[in-house]
Order: C-alpha cells, then sequence, then structure tokens
C-alpha cells in the first residue's frame, strides 16, 4: 500500500476537523495509507515567522520535512499556505546552501539533519497525479449527478509556481480541480474570477471589513457567471471564508444568497460514499440541496 505523510497544519485541526476526517476517508478508500508525523510543527506560514527570521522560519518549516525523511514518505496537505510555506522553505534551502547548512546546524543539536528528499504535494496535485483520474472515477459510489461546482484553488498552492515541485500547466488557468470535480460526476466550468483571491490570511486578520469586501466581489460574479450548487475550495484557509465569510456577510446583511461550500477532500468524500454528517460536521451553509441533487433530486 502507498504511504504518505498526512500533513494537517494548525486551521485542520483546529476550526475544520471534519476536513481531516474526509482526507482519512478518502486516503484509506482510494489504497493510501495516511501515515501521521509525531512531532510535527507549525508550517509555519510564510507571512508571519520569514519576515521576523528567516533561519528560524526555514528551521522550522523544514522539521516537517525531516519528519518525512526520516520515514521515508512524502507530504500532503490539505492547507495551501501549509502546502506554500512547506515548499518554501525547501526551495529556498535548495537556492541557498548556506541556508540549509545553518539550519542543519541547529538541528544537529537535536541529532537531525535535513536532507531534502521529502516533497510536498496538495491534495489537488496528489489526487490529480499519484492517484489518477481513472481511479478515482473507479471507484466513485455517489455520482455528482451534474453538480455544478465553482472551484476556488487558492492563491498559495499556485503561485509562485517555480517554487513547487507540481502544479498547473497554466497557473492563470487552473484545470485540475475542476477535472476532479468531472471525474466525480460534476460540471465545473471556468469563470473570470476563478484566480482572484477570496481576501482570507492577513487581510482578514487585520481588515476584516476589506477582506469581506473582496470576497464578495469575487462570490458575486461566481453567483453571476455559474449560479453553482456548490463552491469546492483547494485550501482550508479558503474554506473558512467561503462557508464562515457567507455566514458573517448574511449577518451583516450584506449577501442576499448563500452558495454552500466544501473543501475538495470533502467533496470527494461524499462521492466515495462518506457520511454527510461526518463530511461536513462543521459546514454552517446547509448542504441539503447538494445532497438532493446527488442522490438524483432536481
Amino acid at each position: 500500500m502507498k504511504q504518505v505523510g498526512l500533513f494537517l497544519g494548525c486551521n485542520i485541526p483546529f476550526n475544520r476537523p471534519d476536513i481531516e476526517y474526509s482526507a482519512r476517508y478518502i486516503l484509506k478508500e482510494l489504497g493510501v495509507d495516511a501515515v501521521d508525523l509525531e512531532g510535527a510543527s507549525c508550517c509555519p506560514a510564510f507571512g508571519t515567522m520569514p519576515s521576523l527570521d528567516i533561519e528560524g522560519w526555514a528551521a522550522a518549516s523544514a522539521w516537517n520535512l525531516v519528519l518525512a525523511d526520516e520515514k521515508g514518505i512524502d507530504l500532503v496537505t490539505g492547507c495551501g499556505s501549509c502546502y506554500g510555506s512547506l515548499n518554501e522553505a525547501k526551495h529556498h534551502m535548495e537556492s541557498h546552501p548556506e541556508l540549509k547548512e545553518k539550519v542543519n546546524q541547529i538541528y544537529a543539536k537535536v541529532g537531525k539533519e535535513y536532507k531534502g528528499t521529502a516533497k510536498i504535494s496538495n491534495f489537488i496535485n496528489f489526487l490529480y497525479e499519484s492517484v489518477g483520474l481513472e481511479n478515482i472515477k473507479a471507484k466513485v459510489k455517489n455520482n455528482l449527478n451534474g453538480l455544478k461546482c465553482a472551484v476556488q484553488t487558492g492563491c498559495h498552492n499556485l503561485w509562485p509556481s517555480r517554487a513547487y515541485p507540481s502544479n498547473e500547466d497554466n497557473t492563470f488557468y487552473p484545470k485540475r480541480m475542476r477535472e476532479i470535480c468531472e471525474a466525480l460526476g460534476g460540471a465545473a466550468p471556468h469563470y473570470s474570477a476563478i484566480t482572484d483571491c477570496c481576501g482570507m490570511g492577513a487581510l482578514r486578520s487585520n481588515a476584516s471589513d476589506k477582506s469581506l469586501a473582496l470576497f464578495k466581489k469575487k462570490l458575486d460574479v461566481i453567483k453571476e457567471e455559474l449560479d453553482p450548487d456548490i463552491c469546492v475550495i483547494g485550501c482550508s484557509s479558503c474554506l473558512l471564508q467561503f462557508d464562515g465569510g457567507q455566514a458573517l456577510l448574511a449577518e451583516q446583511k450584506k449577501l442576499n444568497y448563500q452558495i454552500p461550500a466544501l473543501h475538495l477532500v470533502q467533496l470527494t468524500a461524499l462521492a466515495l460514499g462518506a457520511d454527510v454528517d461526518k463530511v461536513a460536521a462543521f459546514a454552517k451553509i446547509p448542504l441539503n440541496g447538494v445532497i438532493n441533487k446527488i442522490k438524483g433530486g432536481n
């Protein structure tokens, strides 16, 4: 059985453990053994610690890669920020040998060494490359029956693309998530704001009103151009915006519609037969219409 290190990061276990349930479910269904990384640390996100201490950030981030190196496995994560930060650390140390040397001087104090053999994938690339669309199709138990999906890949899953080991052929016209949704039986059209930021991250933390305004602008485009059944998200941070952000906008009387949102692994888990109550245990926007469509309703 293929093994992969499941890197959860902070957002998933703290805010959306239903994503973790879904990730473990689909890996098992797809014949992949999810290996836990005992002693894993925060990624930490590139917009925070690196601005203060590049060596400390690289050491903290690469610690997770050392744990994977020791087990001889690669990593997969459902968080775009984690995907970006881990790959940035790897890229920086490969580009700057002196940084790698300083990091290993830190690790030597606890008998560790960074070798850089482990690769990091997000679930989009893992499902697309390591599992494959045909293998996913073969495992579908609940066909999505043409469920119209508006995909949100997430900024950190796309750029800077030169730092990542695998990505879209054209990061400004992402297709992989759309093709995965189609493999599950859904429809996932392109739309004009597909690569626009959702406004999550530092902006949401420091200027919530501006963050939600940016998000609503994107959401309005999605509603107008696609009027989808669901938004399918490739990043746990983006999901917090698409699900929780919509709830906030509704509370503020700034939104007169709602579109259910699920992480890609949650939608995949539903299609592969998982219990909806476990898959979407923390979803704020009801999924009744989505489930009805999957079951063959209108």
